[in-house]
């Protein structure tokens, strides 16, 4: 109606000229509406970038394993274990041979080895030899190293293992602490939530002459409470999951995310545990069946238990040392030579016919050393002795430290249940709390108090769980279960 009215005002010319202008403007209205709605149906296609995967604990673990530089070292040692147990075995059952030649030319005086007289004409010289030999007994040297060779695998292969299992439990903690955090960051916004709600309202109550200025300023400090404590509880949450990136090996331009559900660790939880009516905890091997088993087969008593045994198998070799050795060595040789202005057999003739073999067997007797095998002796006999202290002490330990997990399992269930209850009460109590607050039936200062018992609840439900969690692995692990299979 506007412009049909400005048109009225206008001559021929104006009209034609204002009525290009509005049919070119509807033009590239149209046209620029079309391209936003292609581009809009197109750009989701073209800028999409794959979802991340949300990697669980068991996820976390294995990627540890298989990506962790002191798992790496572990194989490195246990690829040099099988290279000793491979030497040992051919030491032990295949002989030694070697082949030599050598050339040379004599320019002063030399024995004709025809005549066997001196002369001073230069000559040339060119042996070849083969030769073999084996010990036929060495104080069953041979035979101990390769024992040793084998425990030392087994030995290498179980430190690989307990190197699995320590990282394992370490991804574990920080994957729990990552989890715990997640879940109490997004308590704190919760209750910065509602602080901020409560905060607006109690203004507008102010403004309405319903509350005091005193009450107000309270909420107010009570908000910065809660936001104060929500940045400190996100930092911890960023630090727990840099933690956790480093001991998985993460690479650092990838983010990692991991499932920071609680809901699913709790209600599992609950369902595998199966707590009894009367308070008991879950009791699903006797103590004394696990502790038996872990000193059976557990990785550090058995490591300690080989090394006793190498140290054994160590001083019995020292002392058959004493023994004389005796050795059967056999070999063959020939030789070529030619002298200078003199003629001598082909190189053919001379090689056929100037070989020769050897067979020889020698006995090596031990007189004085300067009793160097005896402070071997000695030497191995304080090694076998520490040897078998350490392996005593591991077991201790190991005994220990199983007791001590099954006793810290079964408190941290009974903590875990007596927190869970804990939990709905102070989650009652914080809810009925609320609502006096907004009927202003108790002041700000004792919903705070009401509000920190409440988050503190929370709190130690979420930190007893995780702990019961742990505490339950390293039962689990003592019990045959490794800890990447639980």
């Amino acid at each position: 109606m506007v412009w049909h009215r400005r048109c009225l005002c206008l001559g021929t010319k104006e009209k034609k000229f204002y009525t290009m202008i509005r049919k070119l403007l509807i033009s590239v209205f149209c046209v620029t509406a079309a391209f936003a709605i292609v581009a809009k149906a197109q750009g989701p296609e073209e800028t999409s970038v794959p979802e991340a995967k949300v990697m669980s604990l068991h996820d976390c673990m294995a990627y540890a394993i298989s990506h962790s530089t002191k798992v790496r070292i572990q194989q490195a040692a246990t690829g040099d274990a099988q290279l000793d147990r491979r030497d040992a075995a051919l030491k032990m059952f295949t002989p030694q041979i070697n082949a030599q030649t050598y050339a040379y030319y004599n320019f002063g005086r030399s024995i004709d080895p025809q005549t066997n007289t001196y002369f001073n004409t230069t000559s040339f010289h060119n042996n070849y030899g083969v030769s073999a030999g084996y010990d036929l007994f060495d104080g069953f040297q041979a035979v101990n190293n390769f024992k040793i060779s084998k425990t030392g695998m087994q030995i290498a292969d179980s430190q690989e293992k307990q190197a699995e299992a320590d990282i394992c439990l370490a991804v574990m903690e920080a994957y729990y602490n990552v989890v715990y955090y997640k879940r109490l960051c997004d308590v704190y916004e919760e209750q910065v939530a509602t602080a901020g709600q409560a905060l607006v309202k109690a203004r507008r109550q102010e403004e309405l002459g319903q509350k005091g200025h005193a009450d107000v300023v309270q909420m107010e400090a009570d908000l910065a409470d809660r936001q104060y404590d929500l940045i400190n509880t996100q930092n911890q949450y960023a630090q727990q999951r840099m933690t956790l990136a480093d001991l998985m090996f993460w690479p650092v331009d990838e983010e990692l995310m991991i499932d920071t559900d609680y809901r699913s660790f709790a209600g599992a939880q609950d369902d595998r545990m199966g707590f009894p009516d009367d308070g008991g905890v879950m009791q699903s091997d006797s103590e004394e069946s696990v502790v038996n088993f872990a000193l059976e087969h557990n990785p550090d008593v058995r490591i300690a238990e080989w090394q006793q045994l190498n140290a054994k198998r160590q001083l019995n070799t020292a002392r058959w040392q004493l023994l004389p050795t005796i050795g059967l060595y056999a070999g063959w040789s020939t030789s070529y030579y030619t002298y200078q202005g003199s003629e001598t057999n082909p190189f053919r003739d001379q090689f056929r016919n100037n070989g020769g073999e050897y067979v020889e067997v020698s006995v090596s007797i031990p007189i004085w050393n300067r009793l160097n095998r005896h402070s071997t002796i000695s030497r191995r006999k304080h090694a076998y002795e520490k040897a078998t202290a350490e392996y005593d002490q591991k077991r201790r330990d190991v005994e220990s430290e199983v007791r001590r997990a099954i006793q810290d399992r079964d408190g941290s269930a009974a903590a875990w249940q007596q927190a869970q209850r804990k939990a709905e009460v102070q989650a009652e109590a914080y809810g009925l709390n609320l609502k006096k607050l907004e009927q202003g039936l108790i002041s700000p200062l004792e919903f705070q108090t009401a509000n920190n018992n409440y988050l503190k609840a929370q709190a130690d439900e979420m930190n007893s769980l995780f702990q019961f969690l742990i505490k339950q692995a390293v039962v689990r692990y003592y019990n045959g279960v490794e800890y990447v299979n639980q």
